[in-house]
This record gives C-alpha cells, structure tokens and sequence, in this order.
C-alpha cells in the first residue's frame, strides 16, 4: 500500500494555526455566552432567539450548561422545538435531567421525534416511560424494532454504542453498480469511510474503503477489491475493547455483527470519542469520591446528595487517623520534633500512593492487567517504594540530623519512609485489585482510600518508631 510522506517541518509550522484556530473557537463561545447573557438581562428575546437559531446544537448545549438554572430555563424556551431533541444528546447528563424534568410529556415526545432510533436509545434512560411507549409508538415498524434493540443492550456494551445507519452493498456487483447507487443517495451516513459488503442474507462477507473504490477500475467486481478481513464487533463487547481497537488500527467505522455474522449496525468514531471521554470524567469524579458529574449550577441539597457518601468514608478515616496521633501524645510531648516531621511522612507517602493506583487504575482500564501477573506488579511497586525509601528516606533522615542534631531522630526519619512508602505500594496495589475483585469499579474513592491508609500507616509507623526509640 502506497505511503504518504509528510515533511517534518509541516506539523510545526501548522501548529500555531491550529492553536489559534482553536482559541478563536473557544474565544467565539465564550462571546456568545456572553451576548446571551447580556440579552437575557436586557430582555432581547427576539435577538436571543436569532442568535440561537444560528448556533450549532453542541455550542447551544455549552452555553445552557454555562448558565444559572434560572436563566438556563429561560433560554430553553426560546430554542425551536425541532432542535431540543439533538440539544438535549449534546447535554451533560446532570443538566439533561434538569431540563426534562421541567417538559410536559407532549414536549419530549416532539423532541424526540426527529431522533434516530440509536439516538433515542441514549435518552431513553432519563425519559418517562409514558413518553418511551408514546414515541414507541410513533416509529415505524424497522425504526421500532431497532429501539427496542437498542435499549435492551446494556451500558458500557457495543451494543449501547451502536449505529444502525450504515450503507451494504453485494459483493458480485461492479464498483460501476456502487458508484450509481451512492449518488441516487442524498447523502451519506455520517463517518462514512467504508462501505459493508454483505449477501442476502445480511452476512458480512468484508469491508469496501471509499478510498479504494475511487482509486480502483469500475468494471471490476466488488469481491476483488473488498477487504474479506475486517475488524469486527458484537453488541454484548465491551465498549472499552472497542475503544481499544478504534485507537490501535485508526478506525473511523466499525462493523458490529451478531454470532452468525450478520451485519446489524456499525460503530462510529464520534460515539467512541464521545465514550472515551465520559469514561474519563466518571474516572476523575470517582476518584475523587463523587457520585456522578454535577452541574455546577445545581441546587445545594442535590449537590450535598452527591457528595456527602465519601465525605462520611474521609471523615471516619480522618478521625481514625487523629486517635492515631493522640495515642502517641505523650511521645509528641517529650520530643516536639515530631509534630512537625509526621507531616511530611503521611504526605509523600500519599503522593506515591495516589501515583501507584492512578497507574494501576489506568492499567485496568485498558485491559492490561491480567489475573496471573498481579503478584508480578506487586513485587516491582514494592521494588519501587524501596529504592524510593532509601534515596528519599536517607535525604530527609539527613535533613532531620541537619535540623535537629540527632543522629537516632534522623534514622527513625529514613526506616518510617521507608516503611510508609512500603505500606503505600501494598495498598495501592490491594485496593484496586480488591474492588476489581469483587466486581466494584476500581476508580471510585480510590483516592480517599488511599490517603486514608497511608495517613493513619504513616502516623503509627513514624510516632511508633520514634516511641521506641527515641523516647
């Protein structure tokens, strides 16, 4: 296959257009919002309405999800109703529910009307099941059946992600046949770069790039110019399997087949994008000890309902490692060195913790940890902790001699980091094994458990050492 050559010096030049292509971007979005609110406050809704209508559905979305519940409201009304349905897919979830919450069910049923089976799908979860049997309804009989299908899959599969809008073709036809049936076509479907070749009975028998078929001789059959490999997916894969065959061969379509091989839907390069990048914020949040994304406008009492169950977890765990410290207040008494060194223990332990399980956690997330080798991980983070306690412990025991001129409180200094960061590599190994273990997602509250372990395990280790022998 013929390669492109690109000269080196290309990207670099290109680069601050880029840069000031996307900042204008950012720049225009960030004006709109403004004009918006500065109509709104003025009353302008006439101009507002005229400058929504000439707005893409996914800088609408931002500018809502920028606004106070109150004005977010306002502006909602003034979108046409034939657009709320594919605003309401650009949304965030937690601002998606705060605007269907207020639409009758007549309103959600029109929004949703103009929606492709798939798309429906995606809303589905935050409908009213009178409006879900309503639009049921509406549809017609391939477009109902698709629905269905595309609801019964679920979260997290190929099968949630699927599109059912895709072009088949014959492959005892000539590329000549081809070419005529696509341009009787309006257009075609979105992410396009492949057609599917399928027999009539809806096998997948292999995939025709358009790029080929421009290139090749329009007498030839389709059977010759086909790639009879493709890469393949079925509805109950793993998104996350999916995502890693987009990024690895450079996809832009995917061919999703049930187990006989017949073609039932494509996957598309936008949806797993769009996939990658909800995963990552759910990671971030959970971490973190939330619940799901928050709109940062939302009301107190909602905001408090999704944060308060790692507040409770951080607050035990916080008050766990206090009866630590206050059991060894006698020892803080006798050598005031000590309140202030156990400090910097806990913290570098926690830092290497956090860095251990952000690795491992990524690492499971790409399915690159598998069950025979986590002694293996183990036994190199502990590898790890231990060349970091000695080079680190050692310069921070040195650092405690310099300050305080002892030899035996600079040596209590080094074993505790030794010790703590030990600790930090077993219990950020352990929890997200464990969680993955017994079926719980690994990212949630990691962070929180984290800390927590190597807060009240440092503490002991460092106050207990010291008690030992320094006291």
């Amino acid at each position: 296959m013929a390669r492109i050559h690109y000269n080196a010096a290309q990207p670099i030049a290109a680069a601050p257009v880029t840069e000031l292509l996307n900042r204008l971007e950012v720049e225009d979005l960030r004006d709109n919002l403004r004009g918006a609110q500065e109509l709104l406050h003025r009353r302008e809704l006439g101009e507002l309405r005229a400058l929504l209508a000439r707005l893409h559905s996914a800088d609408i979305a931002w500018i809502l999800e920028s606004l106070p519940l109150e004005e977010r409201l306002e502006v909602w009304e003034l979108v046409k109703a034939d657009r709320e349905g594919e605003i309401l897919l650009e949304l965030s979830d937690a601002v998606r529910e705060s605007l269907i919450a207020r639409m009758d069910a007549d309103e959600l049923v029109a929004a949703t009307e103009s929606l492709e089976a798939d798309e429906i799908a995606d809303l589905a979860p935050d409908l009213p099941d009178e409006v879900i049997e309503e639009v049921v309804r509406a549809l017609p009989r391939d477009e109902r059946a698709q629905l269905r299908a595309a609801m019964s899959y679920p979260e997290g599969s190929v099968g949630a992600l699927m599109d059912f809008d895709h072009v088949t073709v014959r492959e005892d036809i000539t590329l000549e046949v081809v070419t005529r049936y696509l341009r009787r076509m309006d257009e075609l479907p979105g992410h396009t770069d492949q057609l599917f070749v399928a027999d009539r009975a809806r096998i997948l028998r292999g995939v025709l790039p358009l790029a080929r078929l421009i290139v090749s001789d329009l007498e030839l059959d389709v059977a010759k110019v086909m790639l009879p490999e493709a890469v393949k997916l079925r509805p109950e894969d793993r998104a996350e399997d999916a995502a890693q065959l987009f990024e690895r061969y450079d996809l832009v379509s995917a061919p999703v087949v049930d187990h006989f091989d017949h073609l039932i839907g494509r996957v598309t390069v936008d949806r797993v994008v769009d996939y990658i990048r909800e995963k990552s914020a759910e990671t971030q949040l959970a971490e973190a000890g939330l619940r799901e994304e928050e709109d940062v406008f939302a009301t107190v009492l909602d905001s408090f309902k999704n944060r308060w169950a790692w507040l409770a977890i951080n607050l035990v765990t916080a008050f766990i490692a206090s009866r630590v410290i206050g059991s060894f207040e006698g020892s803080i008494a006798k050598l005031v060195a000590l309140a202030a060194l156990m400090p910097i223990v806990a913290g570098i332990g926690g830092n290497s913790g956090n860095q251990t399980i952000t690795m491992i956690v990524r690492a499971l997330a790409l399915g690159q940890i598998q069950a025979p080798y986590w002694r293996k991980l183990l036994r190199r983070e502990i590898g790890v902790a231990l060349l970091n306690g000695v080079i680190w412990g050692g310069l921070l025991g040195v650092i405690a001699y310099v300050l305080y001129g002892s030899v035996e409180l600079g040596g209590v200094m080094a074993l505790a980091m030794l010790l703590t960061l030990l600790l930090a590599a077993t219990m950020g190994v352990a929890i997200p094994y464990l969680r993955a273990r017994f079926g719980r997602d690994p990212a949630v509250g990691s962070s929180v458990l984290i800390t927590a372990c190597t807060d009240s395990g440092g503490f002991f280790i460092f106050l207990g050492l010291a008690t030992i022998f320094l006291v």
